[in-house]
């Protein structure tokens, strides 16, 4: 099952590192473009410098989209790479989908079935029945969008619902727990929401947290460690920007490779110091 590779893969690499592929053509080294598909070659030489320390990646579907049909195409080969090469590393198909129950269905044959990622993030505004056509795959995750970092967040998230006191957000993962297969569920929360974070933990102590944010975007991973990591090492820890693009010179990989490491190590102190690992 890959949820045990996943933790097996934690717990050997002392690390919960979760790298995002948001490959923006824009910013890729010049001396790449010229290749016949830029993108998957971009890709394919990050994921090689890096997986040593990375536990999963998470191409961000957008990026890929927005380069039309070609996009497509890199992203298949992208995803087919990471499963016949390095099978082991969980991966998260970056999607934030979410819509009528039919609809969704197709969404999740498209990620699951056909590109064969083993999970997708999920806006769970619909509902149950947007939410669990997803969760009727075997051995396949959801990361619902729980609570995010955007100046935005505020608009909803955090608004206090009259008759429980609780936040939408608490109401959200409250009400993901009575859903058909909720053990399959994971959950998206901005890097930023620190205290949030310690009360997300305990509403759902045995789920993964998918926490996006660190590095460009200014999150701590102290803090999310003091309050997200626990004895079941069920955290992701996501880094996209201050990774891939840590050079943009042919010395792309080596400074990936070094800013992946640099990351993994600081990970591995906060596992060791809080006596995580046998």
């Amino acid at each position: 099952m890959k949820i045990k590779k996943l933790e097996n893969q934690i717990r050997e690499k002392k690390s919960f590192l979760c790298i995002g592929l948001d490959i923006d053509l824009d910013r890729i080294p010049s001396h790449l473009k010229g290749e016949q598909d830029p993108i998957f070659s971009f890709a394919k030489e990050i994921i090689d410098s890096t997986n040593k320390f990375a536990v999963a990646y998470k191409p961000n579907i957008a990026f890929f989209e927005a380069q039309g049909l070609s996009g497509w195409e890199s992203l298949e080969k992208i995803i087919n790479y990471l499963n016949s090469e390095y099978p082991e590393i969980f991966t998260i198909a970056d999607a934030k989908r979410g819509d009528i129950g039919n609809t969704s269905n197709m969404y999740a044959k498209a990620f699951f079935q056909n590109l064969k990622f083993d999970s997708i993030t999920i806006s769970p505004y619909m509902g149950k029945d947007s939410v669990e056509p997803f969760l009727s795959f075997d051995n396949k995750y959801v990361f619902l969008l729980t609570l995010t970092s955007n100046s935005g967040s505020e608009d909803f998230q955090l608004k206090e619902i009259s008759d429980t006191s609780n936040k939408l957000y608490e109401e959200v993962i409250l009400k993901s727990k009575e859903w058909k297969n909720s053990n399959n569920i994971m959950y998206v929360v901005g890097a930023k929401n620190v205290k949030e974070i310690s009360r997300i933990r305990k509403l759902v102590p045995n789920s993964y947290l998918l926490i996006p944010g660190v590095g460009a975007q200014g999150g701590s991973l102290k803090d999310i460690c003091e309050n997200g990591l626990d004895n079941g090492l069920k955290l992701l820890v996501n880094s996209s920007r201050s990774i891939i693009y840590s050079s943009s010179g042919e010395d792309y990989a080596e400074k990936a490779m070094l800013a992946a490491a640099k990351l993994q190590e600081e990970m591995e102190k906060y596992i060791i110091d809080k006596g995580l690992v046998l």
